[in-house]
């Protein structure tokens, strides 16, 4: 892990044509704009782990499936 004390205005560069600038900085925390090529997803990281956690929650779940497959089979009939 790269650990860098920035200002506001500084930026850091990352390859692939990623910018991360530092917006402001206060006692309450810091905001940072970042500007990356339209093919990179960019997510915070509270979304990835909720994401995650429902995809979990989808594949452990049988009865969401057998619903389905009771759809697909009234269509067939």
């Amino acid at each position: 892990m790269l650990i860098l004390g920035r200002r506001p205005g500084d930026y850091i560069l990352i390859d692939g044509g990623i910018r991360i600038v530092v917006i402001s900085s206060d006692r309450r925390g810091v905001r940072l704009g970042i500007e990356a090529p339209d093919h990179i997803c960019i997510v915070r990281g509270e979304i990835a782990t909720q994401i995650a956690d429902e995809n979990r929650r989808a594949q452990e779940t049988t009865v969401g499936s057998e619903w389905l497959d009771g759809l697909t089979m009234g269509d067939q009939g």
